[in-house]
């Protein structure tokens, strides 16, 4: 198994690459569903379930909705300048085939959402689903499939773009893929273990946060440094979540199996360098093309429309260029404010200064109880090691 450092770490790089990482997981941490959001979106989620499977309409007599995209991968993040989360449904129609229309599948969905008073008022109509805008959290978009009769895998089809045929996709199996390659533990010979880290990793959501792991936290500071990359590119060539989320896997999962890194830091970065090596050039037809294949799904091709828009391929590769460089210099960077000051402008000030608040925060409560350090490199912390001295208590006031 390859090691891809040259040579051991001082105490102080250790500490302070292990500080990046911890500012790094607590802005994952601030980028998630709030408790409330994630309740009013489960019991909004279950209602409208309810509502679906409760239809007279016989095309609609057997369904299963379930959540996919982000909210079922675990890597949702706030939208830049609004508070509403994007949750994705599928309502999957049991006992129909592809002979039937998209359209027809689609109107039947939109109908009986209609006819339910409160839907009905929130209710917009989407190209290939129908969003219900719960103002201020989140909205619901609700894609009609059917089953794939020529998929062995529990394959499923949903509407292409323009409602004229089927394409075929595979959320569920999707979904348990990339559930599997996070669950992969790196090799690591300088791991961030919880005693080795910064008392500011103290999480609102340690459930959920335990299972989240560097996966789900690499594409989550991926599409966050996408979102303000594109910020103000009026053009619609952004590279889409799918694509960020199934390279980020791939290049994980090879990552993973064949090198031992310094530390979860590193596994990031080397994660993010590999991306490009999964985007794929095969000739179809006499052609070369760009494919992001969907390995749950023969056929799907998640780069399609970088055949179609070429300035969505030189857009990733402008972006990734620019991702890999930012969180290099944050591996790099010696000093908090220039950590900090790197991370406001590759993931957005307000963002950054709510985190750092935090641990502020939990600073003034180390200096309070003598917990507090001035570790080389990094400044106050309340991580010990070799290369930090204590602080003194502050006793102002009899405090």
């Amino acid at each position: 198994m390859n090691q891809i450092f040259s040579q051991p770490l001082t105490d102080t790089a250790i500490q302070r690459r292990a500080q990046v990482f911890t500012i790094l997981e607590e802005i994952c941490q601030e980028l998630e569903w709030t408790k409330t959001q994630f309740e009013k979106a489960r019991t909004s989620y279950e209602a409208v379930a309810d509502w679906l499977a409760g239809s007279s309409d016989c095309m609609l007599a057997s369904l299963h909705v379930y959540l996919h995209g982000s909210g079922a991968l675990g890597t949702s993040i706030k939208p830049i300048g609004r508070d509403e989360f994007d949750v994705d449904l599928i309502s999957f129609i049991l006992g129909l085939g592809p002979e039937i229309e998209p359209t027809r599948v689609k109107a039947a969905i939109g109908q009986r959402l209609r006819e339910h008073a409160y839907y009905a008022s929130i209710l917009e109509e989407k190209k290939r689903c129908w969003r219900l805008n719960y103002a201020g959290d989140f909205h619901l978009d609700i894609s009609p499939t059917i089953a794939n009769p020529n998929c062995i895998n529990g394959g499923e089809l949903v509407p292409d773009r323009k409602l004229r045929d089927w394409h075929v996709t595979n959320p569920r199996a999707y979904r348990a893929l990339f559930d599997e390659r996070a669950a992969l533990v790196p090799r690591m010979t300088q791991s961030i273990t919880a005693e080795q880290r910064d008392a500011a990793t103290i999480e609102p959501f340690p459930v959920r946060q335990s299972v989240k792991g560097i996966l789900r936290w690499t594409v989550q500071l991926l599409k966050r440094h996408r979102d303000l990359e594109f910020l103000h590119v009026e053009e619609e060539i952004a590279p889409i979540s799918i694509i960020i989320t199934t390279l980020a896997m791939r290049s994980y999962e090879m990552c993973v199996r064949r090198h031992v890194f310094v530390d979860e830091l590193q596994v990031l970065i080397d994660t993010i360098r590999l991306m490009p090596v999964f985007i794929e050039r095969p000739l179809v037809n006499g052609c070369q093309i760009y494919a992001v294949w969907n390995e749950t799904a023969e056929d799907e091709n998640f780069a399609e429309r970088w055949n179609e828009e070429p300035a969505r391929v030189e857009a990733f590769y402008k972006w990734h260029r620019k991702a890999l460089a930012d969180f290099e210099a944050l591996r790099d960077l010696v000093g908090l404010d220039a950590i900090v000051g790197s991370m406001k402008q590759s993931l957005g000030d307000r963002l950054v200064s709510r985190t750092i608040n935090r641990r502020m925060d939990v600073l003034n409560e180390g200096r309070k109880t003598g917990a507090l350090m001035l570790g080389a490199g990094v400044g106050l912390t309340t991580q010990r090691s070799a290369a930090s001295t204590p602080v003194a208590k502050n006793e102002f006031f009899g405090d």
